[in-house]
Protein backbone atom coordinates (compact mmCIF):
# COMPACT_ATOMS: atom_id res chain seq x y z
CA UNK A 1 0.00 0.00 0.00
CA UNK A 2 2.85 2.40 0.80
CA UNK A 3 4.35 1.84 -2.66
CA UNK A 4 0.96 2.44 -4.24
CA UNK A 5 0.54 5.67 -2.31
CA UNK A 6 3.99 6.88 -3.30
CA UNK A 7 3.24 6.20 -6.97
CA UNK A 8 -0.06 8.05 -6.63
CA UNK A 9 1.67 11.02 -5.04
CA UNK A 10 4.18 11.21 -7.88
CA UNK A 11 1.37 11.01 -10.43
CA UNK A 12 -0.46 13.79 -8.59
CA UNK A 13 2.67 15.92 -8.79
CA UNK A 14 2.75 15.26 -12.52
CA UNK A 15 -0.87 16.32 -12.90
CA UNK A 16 -0.40 19.53 -10.94
CA UNK A 17 2.89 20.41 -12.57
CA UNK A 18 1.64 21.64 -15.95
CA UNK A 19 -0.09 24.99 -16.21
CA UNK A 20 -0.87 26.07 -19.75
CA UNK A 21 -3.35 25.51 -22.57
CA UNK A 22 -0.86 25.40 -25.46
CA UNK A 23 0.14 22.05 -26.95
CA UNK A 24 2.23 21.22 -29.99
CA UNK A 25 0.11 18.25 -31.08
CA UNK A 26 -2.50 18.90 -33.75
CA UNK A 27 -5.65 16.87 -34.44
CA UNK A 28 -5.81 14.90 -37.66
CA UNK A 29 -7.82 16.74 -40.31
CA UNK A 30 -9.05 13.74 -42.28
CA UNK A 31 -12.51 13.48 -40.73
CA UNK A 32 -14.96 16.16 -41.92
CA UNK A 33 -16.73 16.13 -38.55
CA UNK A 34 -13.48 16.33 -36.58
CA UNK A 35 -14.01 12.85 -35.13
CA UNK A 36 -10.81 11.12 -34.03
CA UNK A 37 -11.95 7.60 -33.09
CA UNK A 38 -11.66 4.40 -35.09
CA UNK A 39 -14.62 3.68 -37.38
CA UNK A 40 -15.96 7.23 -37.16
CA UNK A 41 -18.59 8.46 -39.60
CA UNK A 42 -17.04 10.25 -42.59
CA UNK A 43 -20.24 11.07 -44.47
CA UNK A 44 -23.97 10.82 -43.95
CA UNK A 45 -25.52 8.05 -46.02
CA UNK A 46 -29.06 6.77 -46.20
CA UNK A 47 -29.48 3.45 -44.42
CA UNK A 48 -26.51 4.07 -42.10
CA UNK A 49 -26.00 5.91 -38.82
CA UNK A 50 -25.90 9.64 -39.51
CA UNK A 51 -24.42 12.50 -37.51
CA UNK A 52 -26.03 15.91 -37.13
CA UNK A 53 -24.15 18.81 -35.47
CA UNK A 54 -26.60 20.80 -33.34
CA UNK A 55 -26.56 23.81 -31.04
CA UNK A 56 -28.79 24.81 -28.15
CA UNK A 57 -28.44 26.83 -24.95
CA UNK A 58 -28.10 25.92 -21.29
CA UNK A 59 -28.47 28.85 -18.91
CA UNK A 60 -28.02 31.18 -21.84
CA UNK A 61 -24.69 29.65 -22.94
CA UNK A 62 -24.28 27.93 -26.30
CA UNK A 63 -23.80 24.18 -26.26
CA UNK A 64 -22.28 22.45 -29.29
CA UNK A 65 -23.27 18.81 -29.70
CA UNK A 66 -23.34 15.95 -32.16
CA UNK A 67 -26.59 14.07 -32.57
CA UNK A 68 -26.22 10.48 -33.79
CA UNK A 69 -29.25 9.07 -35.62
CA UNK A 70 -29.99 5.34 -36.12
CA UNK A 71 -29.76 3.81 -39.60
CA UNK A 72 -33.55 3.53 -39.92
CA UNK A 73 -34.19 7.10 -38.76
CA UNK A 74 -36.97 8.68 -40.82
CA UNK A 75 -38.47 12.07 -40.01
CA UNK A 76 -41.64 11.12 -41.89
CA UNK A 77 -42.33 7.89 -40.01
CA UNK A 78 -44.39 7.61 -36.85
CA UNK A 79 -41.66 5.75 -35.02
CA UNK A 80 -40.19 7.28 -31.87
CA UNK A 81 -36.82 6.22 -30.53
CA UNK A 82 -35.23 5.70 -27.13
CA UNK A 83 -32.32 8.08 -26.57
CA UNK A 84 -29.11 8.27 -24.56
CA UNK A 85 -26.97 11.21 -23.44
CA UNK A 86 -23.20 10.66 -23.48
CA UNK A 87 -20.93 12.84 -21.32
CA UNK A 88 -17.24 13.12 -22.18
CA UNK A 89 -14.28 12.73 -19.78
CA UNK A 90 -12.54 15.57 -17.98
CA UNK A 91 -10.33 17.39 -20.45
CA UNK A 92 -11.92 15.58 -23.37
CA UNK A 93 -14.25 16.54 -26.20
CA UNK A 94 -17.30 15.17 -27.97
CA UNK A 95 -15.17 14.03 -30.91
CA UNK A 96 -13.29 11.40 -28.90
CA UNK A 97 -14.56 8.54 -26.74
CA UNK A 98 -17.97 10.15 -26.13
CA UNK A 99 -18.52 10.23 -29.88
CA UNK A 100 -17.41 6.64 -30.27
CA UNK A 101 -19.91 5.36 -27.71
CA UNK A 102 -22.66 7.63 -29.04
CA UNK A 103 -22.12 6.22 -32.52
CA UNK A 104 -22.14 2.65 -31.23
CA UNK A 105 -25.39 3.34 -29.35
CA UNK A 106 -26.94 4.77 -32.52
CA UNK A 107 -25.94 1.56 -34.28
CA UNK A 108 -28.05 -0.22 -31.66
CA UNK A 109 -31.08 1.93 -32.53
CA UNK A 110 -30.81 4.79 -30.04
CA UNK A 111 -30.75 8.49 -30.79
CA UNK A 112 -27.57 9.48 -28.97
CA UNK A 113 -26.14 12.90 -28.18
CA UNK A 114 -22.60 13.86 -27.18
CA UNK A 115 -21.99 17.50 -26.31
CA UNK A 116 -18.99 19.58 -25.37
CA UNK A 117 -19.33 20.72 -21.79
CA UNK A 118 -19.87 24.44 -21.49
CA UNK A 119 -16.62 26.39 -21.15
CA UNK A 120 -14.96 23.63 -23.16
CA UNK A 121 -14.59 22.54 -26.77
CA UNK A 122 -16.92 24.26 -29.24
CA UNK A 123 -19.40 25.22 -26.54
CA UNK A 124 -19.53 28.74 -25.14
CA UNK A 125 -18.57 30.09 -21.75
CA UNK A 126 -15.76 32.22 -20.35
CA UNK A 127 -13.17 31.79 -19.00
CA UNK A 128 -12.27 28.82 -21.13
CA UNK A 129 -11.87 25.43 -19.44
CA UNK A 130 -13.65 26.34 -16.24
CA UNK A 131 -14.56 23.03 -14.60
CA UNK A 132 -17.39 23.48 -12.12
CA UNK A 133 -19.28 20.30 -11.15
CA UNK A 134 -22.58 22.19 -11.12
CA UNK A 135 -22.03 23.21 -14.74
CA UNK A 136 -21.18 19.69 -15.86
CA UNK A 137 -24.24 18.27 -14.08
CA UNK A 138 -26.51 20.86 -15.70
CA UNK A 139 -24.94 20.06 -19.08
CA UNK A 140 -26.19 16.49 -18.73
CA UNK A 141 -29.69 17.60 -17.80
CA UNK A 142 -29.37 20.06 -20.70
CA UNK A 143 -28.86 17.14 -23.08
CA UNK A 144 -32.02 15.58 -21.66
CA UNK A 145 -33.81 18.90 -22.18
CA UNK A 146 -32.72 19.01 -25.81
CA UNK A 147 -33.66 15.40 -26.52
CA UNK A 148 -37.07 16.05 -24.97
CA UNK A 149 -37.77 18.73 -27.58
CA UNK A 150 -37.25 16.30 -30.46
CA UNK A 151 -40.50 14.82 -31.74
CA UNK A 152 -38.77 11.56 -32.70
CA UNK A 153 -37.54 10.92 -29.15
CA UNK A 154 -39.65 8.91 -26.74
CA UNK A 155 -39.30 11.04 -23.60
CA UNK A 156 -40.22 8.08 -21.41
CA UNK A 157 -37.13 6.19 -22.63
CA UNK A 158 -34.15 8.48 -22.11
CA UNK A 159 -31.01 7.06 -20.55
CA UNK A 160 -27.57 8.47 -19.77
CA UNK A 161 -23.98 7.29 -20.10
CA UNK A 162 -21.03 9.11 -18.58
CA UNK A 163 -17.36 8.39 -19.18
CA UNK A 164 -14.55 9.13 -16.70
CA UNK A 165 -15.28 12.53 -15.12
CA UNK A 166 -18.44 12.64 -17.21
CA UNK A 167 -19.39 9.41 -15.45
CA UNK A 168 -19.23 11.03 -12.03
CA UNK A 169 -21.25 14.01 -13.22
CA UNK A 170 -23.80 11.75 -14.93
CA UNK A 171 -24.33 9.81 -11.72
CA UNK A 172 -24.80 13.12 -9.93
CA UNK A 173 -27.35 14.26 -12.51
CA UNK A 174 -29.31 11.01 -12.20
CA UNK A 175 -29.53 11.49 -8.45
CA UNK A 176 -32.11 14.25 -8.91
CA UNK A 177 -33.11 14.22 -12.60
CA UNK A 178 -35.62 11.39 -12.79
CA UNK A 179 -36.23 11.95 -16.49
CA UNK A 180 -33.12 9.79 -16.77
CA UNK A 181 -34.67 6.32 -16.74
CA UNK A 182 -31.46 4.26 -16.76
CA UNK A 183 -27.95 5.44 -15.91
CA UNK A 184 -24.57 3.94 -16.76
CA UNK A 185 -20.96 4.95 -16.23
CA UNK A 186 -17.73 3.81 -17.88
CA UNK A 187 -14.41 4.12 -16.03
CA UNK A 188 -16.02 6.55 -13.59
CA UNK A 189 -13.77 9.28 -12.17
CA UNK A 190 -14.89 11.08 -9.01
CA UNK A 191 -13.39 14.49 -9.82
CA UNK A 192 -14.02 16.12 -6.44
CA UNK A 193 -12.51 13.27 -4.45
CA UNK A 194 -9.33 13.25 -6.53
CA UNK A 195 -8.91 17.05 -6.45
CA UNK A 196 -9.50 17.01 -2.69
CA UNK A 197 -7.61 13.88 -1.60
CA UNK A 198 -5.16 13.35 -4.42
CA UNK A 199 -5.16 10.32 -6.70
CA UNK A 200 -5.68 7.07 -4.75
CA UNK A 201 -6.31 9.33 -1.72
CA UNK A 202 -2.53 9.73 -1.53
CA UNK A 203 -2.40 13.44 -0.67
CA UNK A 204 -5.22 14.17 1.75
CA UNK A 205 -2.94 16.44 3.78
CA UNK A 206 -2.35 18.61 0.72
CA UNK A 207 -6.01 19.67 0.42
CA UNK A 208 -5.57 22.97 2.24
CA UNK A 209 -2.58 23.93 0.09
CA UNK A 210 -4.57 23.18 -3.06
CA UNK A 211 -7.42 25.35 -1.84
CA UNK A 212 -4.98 28.16 -1.10
CA UNK A 213 -3.59 27.83 -4.62
CA UNK A 214 -7.14 28.01 -6.00
CA UNK A 215 -7.83 31.14 -3.97
CA UNK A 216 -4.69 32.77 -5.35
CA UNK A 217 -5.74 31.78 -8.87
CA UNK A 218 -9.14 33.36 -8.25
CA UNK A 219 -7.48 36.66 -7.35
CA UNK A 220 -5.42 36.49 -10.53
CA UNK A 221 -8.53 35.69 -12.55
CA UNK A 222 -10.26 38.78 -11.21
CA UNK A 223 -7.24 40.78 -12.34
CA UNK A 224 -7.49 39.30 -15.85
CA UNK A 225 -4.94 36.46 -15.65
CA UNK A 226 -6.29 32.93 -16.04
CA UNK A 227 -4.20 30.15 -14.46
CA UNK A 228 -4.47 26.62 -15.85
CA UNK A 229 -3.22 23.17 -14.97
CA UNK A 230 -3.56 19.67 -16.35
CA UNK A 231 -1.90 16.36 -17.12
CA UNK A 232 -0.44 16.98 -20.59
CA UNK A 233 3.08 18.48 -20.70
CA UNK A 234 2.74 21.82 -22.51
CA UNK A 235 4.29 22.58 -25.90
CA UNK A 236 5.54 19.01 -26.23
CA UNK A 237 6.56 17.16 -29.35
CA UNK A 238 5.49 13.56 -29.94
CA UNK A 239 8.94 12.41 -28.87
CA UNK A 240 8.74 14.37 -25.63
CA UNK A 241 5.32 12.94 -24.88
CA UNK A 242 6.60 9.41 -25.42
CA UNK A 243 9.54 10.15 -23.14
CA UNK A 244 7.16 11.36 -20.43
CA UNK A 245 5.09 8.23 -20.84
CA UNK A 246 8.20 6.08 -20.39
CA UNK A 247 8.65 7.59 -16.92
CA UNK A 248 5.28 6.25 -15.78
CA UNK A 249 4.11 2.68 -15.06
CA UNK A 250 2.14 0.72 -17.66
CA UNK A 251 -1.68 0.71 -17.51
CA UNK A 252 -1.87 3.80 -15.31
CA UNK A 253 -4.33 6.63 -15.82
CA UNK A 254 -1.89 9.44 -16.52
CA UNK A 255 0.48 7.43 -18.70
CA UNK A 256 -2.36 6.16 -20.86
CA UNK A 257 -3.93 9.62 -20.76
CA UNK A 258 -0.83 11.20 -22.31
CA UNK A 259 -0.89 8.52 -25.00
CA UNK A 260 -4.61 8.90 -25.75
CA UNK A 261 -5.03 12.67 -25.55
CA UNK A 262 -1.55 13.65 -26.70
CA UNK A 263 -0.78 11.09 -29.40
CA UNK A 264 -3.31 8.56 -30.66
CA UNK A 265 -6.62 10.45 -30.29
CA UNK A 266 -5.56 14.05 -29.95
CA UNK A 267 -7.97 16.86 -30.70
CA UNK A 268 -7.36 20.61 -30.33
CA UNK A 269 -10.39 20.94 -28.05
CA UNK A 270 -9.13 18.27 -25.65
CA UNK A 271 -6.20 19.86 -23.84
CA UNK A 272 -6.48 18.00 -20.54
CA UNK A 273 -6.43 21.38 -18.80
CA UNK A 274 -8.78 23.25 -16.47
CA UNK A 275 -8.65 26.52 -14.55
CA UNK A 276 -6.87 26.25 -11.20
CA UNK A 277 -9.64 28.41 -9.74
CA UNK A 278 -12.03 25.50 -10.45
CA UNK A 279 -10.61 23.78 -7.36
CA UNK A 280 -12.76 26.12 -5.26
CA UNK A 281 -15.84 24.28 -6.55
CA UNK A 282 -14.33 20.85 -7.23
CA UNK A 283 -13.07 20.36 -3.69
CA UNK A 284 -16.63 20.48 -2.31
CA UNK A 285 -17.99 17.92 -4.77
CA UNK A 286 -18.18 14.17 -4.21
CA UNK A 287 -20.52 11.99 -6.24
CA UNK A 288 -20.58 9.45 -3.41
CA UNK A 289 -22.43 11.87 -1.12
CA UNK A 290 -25.87 11.25 -2.64
CA UNK A 291 -25.53 7.93 -4.43
CA UNK A 292 -28.44 6.64 -2.34
CA UNK A 293 -30.75 8.97 -4.32
CA UNK A 294 -30.28 6.94 -7.49
CA UNK A 295 -33.28 4.63 -7.74
CA UNK A 296 -33.08 4.11 -11.50
CA UNK A 297 -31.46 1.00 -12.96
CA UNK A 298 -27.71 1.49 -12.60
CA UNK A 299 -24.80 -0.03 -14.51
CA UNK A 300 -21.21 0.83 -13.67
CA UNK A 301 -18.53 -0.49 -16.03
CA UNK A 302 -14.82 -0.42 -15.25
CA UNK A 303 -11.60 -2.04 -16.31
CA UNK A 304 -10.41 -4.81 -14.01
CA UNK A 305 -6.86 -3.36 -14.11
CA UNK A 306 -7.87 0.29 -13.78
CA UNK A 307 -6.09 2.25 -11.07
CA UNK A 308 -9.31 4.27 -10.82
CA UNK A 309 -11.40 1.20 -10.01
CA UNK A 310 -11.67 2.17 -6.34
CA UNK A 311 -13.88 5.14 -7.32
CA UNK A 312 -16.37 2.95 -9.16
CA UNK A 313 -16.46 0.37 -6.36
CA UNK A 314 -16.95 2.94 -3.59
CA UNK A 315 -19.71 4.81 -5.42
CA UNK A 316 -21.44 1.58 -6.41
CA UNK A 317 -21.46 0.37 -2.80
CA UNK A 318 -23.28 3.56 -1.74
CA UNK A 319 -26.02 3.26 -4.37
CA UNK A 320 -28.36 1.75 -1.79
CA UNK A 321 -31.51 3.14 -3.42
CA UNK A 322 -31.01 1.32 -6.71
CA UNK A 323 -32.76 -2.03 -6.53
CA UNK A 324 -31.49 -2.94 -9.99
CA UNK A 325 -27.76 -2.28 -10.13
CA UNK A 326 -24.74 -4.05 -11.56
CA UNK A 327 -20.98 -3.59 -11.49
CA UNK A 328 -19.49 -4.97 -14.71
CA UNK A 329 -15.75 -5.55 -14.91
CA UNK A 330 -13.87 -5.71 -18.21
CA UNK A 331 -11.12 -8.27 -17.75
CA UNK A 332 -7.64 -7.02 -18.60
CA UNK A 333 -8.68 -3.41 -19.21
CA UNK A 334 -7.19 -0.31 -17.62
CA UNK A 335 -9.05 3.00 -17.37
CA UNK A 336 -8.13 4.67 -20.68
CA UNK A 337 -8.04 1.40 -22.64
CA UNK A 338 -11.84 1.16 -22.29
CA UNK A 339 -11.96 4.29 -24.48
CA UNK A 340 -10.53 2.78 -27.64
CA UNK A 341 -9.22 -0.81 -27.56
CA UNK A 342 -11.74 -2.66 -29.78
CA UNK A 343 -11.96 -5.74 -27.55
CA UNK A 344 -12.79 -3.67 -24.48
CA UNK A 345 -15.11 -1.27 -26.29
CA UNK A 346 -17.06 -4.19 -27.72
CA UNK A 347 -17.46 -5.74 -24.28
CA UNK A 348 -18.70 -2.44 -22.86
CA UNK A 349 -21.09 -1.85 -25.77
CA UNK A 350 -22.50 -5.37 -25.53
CA UNK A 351 -23.20 -4.79 -21.85
CA UNK A 352 -24.80 -1.42 -22.58
CA UNK A 353 -26.93 -3.09 -25.26
CA UNK A 354 -28.22 -5.55 -22.68
CA UNK A 355 -28.74 -2.86 -20.03
CA UNK A 356 -30.52 -0.23 -22.11
CA UNK A 357 -32.39 -2.91 -24.03
CA UNK A 358 -33.91 -4.09 -20.78
CA UNK A 359 -34.57 -0.73 -19.14
CA UNK A 360 -35.37 1.62 -22.03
Amino acid sequence: MFKKKMMAASLMALVLGFSTMAFAAEAPAENPFGLVYRGAITQNEKGKVNIRPVEYKVEGIKVAANLYLPADYDEKSSKRYPAVTVAHPNGGSKEQVAGLYAQRLAELGYIAIACDARYQGESGGEPRLRDYPSNRIKDISGMVDYLSTLPKVDKSRIGSLGICGGGGYTLAAAQTDKRIKAVASLSMFNSGRVRRNGFLDADIKGAQARMQRAAAARDKELAGEIVYEGFLPPNSTDEQLRAKMAELPENTLYRDGIEYYGLTHRHPNATGSYTTESFMKLMAFDVEDRMDLINQPLLMIAGEKADTLYMTKDAFAKASGAENKELFMIEGASHIRTYWVPEYVNKAVNKLKEFYGKHL
